[in-house]
């Protein structure tokens, strides 16, 4: 039976392509234990990385791409799932190593699935995507280290973007004061739409601070953009308050002085999605249903086929792809 897939290939000269065909199931990869009918995929960060063959991140071409996907498990060698069960996929460096979302059937490892929680549609998991289970992940973290609604404000950095979007949502929804940072003043309505009560212009944060403590502002941080905003932030933080790094989009590397942290007691809490333990997994999934806003999280989708995505992954390396994207993979 064949199935169609967007994949990417490399020729002698180290070009890349993108072309949609129509390929065999047999050359899934070997060594998966279930096989899914994937009906919706994302774009993410790292699938514009995949896509246009920067960061290193696909070591073996020809290559599928498409770190998350949700569908119907068709075949499974595996007790814990059965034909007609609906699943999620995010991380486990699939897409990258591992062929991925961007096709009609996956064939993964059973440790790699999730069940696709109550209330949640496959199309609805996938404008959450990894992006929104980092973001609930973030949340996590902050409030394991104390955050509550009325501590004040919080910031979320590169909100327009994926990340930023849903962590806004969730924020709002769940009563705390969200400040969002963007470099796009046309965004600034969509943010407001989502909860966020300020919207800060990315050129207040993207200076370097003068000083290694500035006045307290913010109660917590969700941050997607590291480098020089980061290390700003870390300067404003109030006392014992907690930053979230979820990102790099503004650069790797971070300049600052241990001085927030000796003085203040601030926090910088390290998110990671992709090896993330499965009951971890379970319950950002089982928060996620229960407190982002749906109606919210449609106003984020902006709906994609195979074909629109060699451009959309060029884009969002350009951070000009806003919210979240949806590729139906049956359109």
């Amino acid at each position: 039976m064949t199935f169609t897939a967007l994949i990417v290939d490399k020729n002698e000269e180290g070009a890349i392509s993108q072309t949609i065909q129509e390929i065999d199931e047999d050359q899934l990869p070997e060594g998966g234990d279930v096989t899914i009918a994937v009906e919706y995929s994302t774009l993410n960060y790292k699938d514009g990385l995949c896509l246009t063959g920067a960061g290193g991140l696909v070591r073996a071409y020809p290559h599928v791409p498409g770190v998350d996907f949700a569908g119907t498990v068709e075949a499974s060698e595996d007790s814990r799932y059965k034909p007609g069960d609906r699943v999620v996929l995010t991380g486990w460096r699939v897409g990258e190593a591992w062929w991925g979302g961007y096709a009609q059937k996956a064939r993964v490892k059973a440790d790699w699935l999730v069940p696709l929680p109550d209330g949640l549609s496959t199309k609805q998991a996938m404008a959450v995507g990894t992006a929104g289970f980092t973001a609930m992940l973030a949340v996590m973290a902050l409030e394991d280290h104390g955050l509550t609604p009325g501590d004040g404000e919080v910031l979320v950095t590169g909100a327009a973007g994926g990340v930023g979007s849903v962590a806004t949502a969730i924020l709002a929804h769940g009563g705390y004061q969200v400040a969002g940072v963007t470099g796009r003043p046309e965004t600034a309505d969509y943010l407001k739409a989502l909860g966020a009560e300020t919207i800060v212009a990315r050129e207040e944060l993207n200076e370097p601070s003068k000083r290694p403590l500035e006045s307290e502002r913010w109660s917590g941080c969700i941050d997607a953009v590291g480098g020089v905003m980061l290390s700003r932030v870390l300067a404003q933080m109030r006392y014992g308050a907690s930053v979230a790094a979820v990102g790099l989009a503004g650069g790797a590397k971070l300049e600052t002085t241990v001085i927030p942290f000796l003085l203040r007691g601030v926090n910088l809490l390290g998110i990671d999605s992709v090896m993330r333990a499965y009951e971890d997994r379970i319950k950002a999934w089982g928060r996620i249903a229960s407190d982002l806003p749906m109606e919210q999280l449609e106003s984020m989708i902006q709906p994609a086929t195979l074909s629109d995505l060699p451009a959309l992954g060029a884009a969002i390396l350009k951070g000009q792809v806003r919210g979240r994207v949806v590729v139906d993979l049956n359109a």
